[in-house]
């Protein structure tokens, strides 16, 4: 029997991917790097950074920048393997438990159904299972591959999974797996990840590049405590959204049977870059061992999420990471990063 595990049990590390491809951060690559140079040496303060580097060159000149900022480099083993993009969270593998043994699930990462330059991203899975020494496994139903993003589910670890209907279901837009029915991805969770129970909350936030993706919204911070972004300015674009996803939330049910605990998080202030509203999300932090990293956006309500987050986490230190350059790439800390579980 296959679990999920939740992202607040122990881990062995992060991986990451550090960027190449300036054409995701137009005009903003060189702050990019700096920007993931200090992701890097947070979290290799608290466990492994399992970093993939796109050649031997790149690998000298990011050894160079982490030298310079004075990261631990016992922390950080190296992958060289070429990808198209750096957003771990949906091209690497979701590594489950399978009884006592870990395994990695290949989920056929497609670009987000929009991009067609992913024939890179498509063996990143492969590659980090066998760096990994664990088996790797294709995700198939009814015959055909299965396409998920990491981006796109949230579990509790105890059977319970979130994803948004915009991302998984829309029959026109971004579609993942065509004609399949929330049936059928109930089904596809359950033999992969081990999730018997699916709340299925409606759209995701304005300028998600996703099209929906649960981890710009609805957090599990414990096994019966959910996280959701909310916004208090009714002429936003995202109220009406996300008023109706905390009310989805308030009617739902755990596994168990029993309610969910809910608390709110607030939304920053619209962050608009060459005409473009970023989809900027507090909701996107990253849980790591004894530490929770938080997007920050030189925002009034920075101070506010931190301190809801700190509430959620009292025995993990809290630490916010100014995300305002990564934003541009339409994803910040969990979009760039996957967790991978202790054996």
């Amino acid at each position: 029997m296959r679990r999920f595990p939740a992202e607040w049990e122990k881990q062995q590390g992060i991986l990451l991917c550090f960027p190449h491809n300036g054409n995701d951060w137009p005009g903003k690559y060189q702050a990019i790097q700096w920007a993931f140079v200090e992701f890097i040496k947070k979290i290799s303060a608290y466990e492994q950074v399992f970093l993939i580097v796109a050649d031997d060159k790149l690998k000298r000149k990011v050894l160079e920048l982490l030298i310079l900022a004075t990261v631990n480099l016992d922390k950080v083993s190296f992958i060289i393997h070429k990808t198209n993009r750096s957003w771990m969270r949906d091209s690497g593998p979701i590594i489950v438990m399978n009884g006592s043994q870990r395994e990695a699930i290949n989920f056929n990462f497609n670009g987000w159904a929009k991009y067609s330059n992913h024939q890179l991203d498509k063996f990143v899975p492969q590659k980090i299972a066998d760096f990994l020494n664990m088996p790797l496994t294709q995700a198939t139903y009814k015959g055909k591959p299965v396409i998920l993003e990491g981006g796109a589910i949230e579990v509790n670890g105890n059977g319970t999974l979130i994803t948004t209907k915009e991302c998984l279901l829309h029959p026109k837009i971004q579609v993942r797996n065509l004609g399949f029915t929330k049936l059928d991805y109930e089904a596809i969770f359950k033999e992969y990840l081990g999730v018997t129970n699916v709340i299925w909350v409606g759209d995701g936030i304005i300028g998600d590049d996703t099209h929906g993706h649960i981890d710009d919204l609805c957090r599990f911070v414990n096994k019966n405590t959910i996280v959701t972004v909310v916004e208090n300015n009714t002429k936003s674009p995202n109220y009406k959204a996300l008023q109706d996803n905390l009310k989805i939330l308030q009617n739902a049910l755990l596994e168990n049977g029993e309610s969910p605990n809910i608390i709110t998080l607030p939304m920053p202030k619209d962050i608009v870059f060459d005409g473009l509203t970023l989809p900027a999300s507090y909701a996107n932090f990253l849980i790591l061992n004894n530490c929770v990293l938080v997007p920050t956006f030189n925002d009034a309500n920075d101070r506010v999420a931190l301190n809801v987050l700190t509430d959620c986490f009292p025995e993990r230190e809290i630490i916010g990471i100014n995300a305002i350059d990564l934003i541009w790439g339409f994803g910040t800390l969990h979009c760039l990063s996957q967790q991978i579980p202790e054996k």
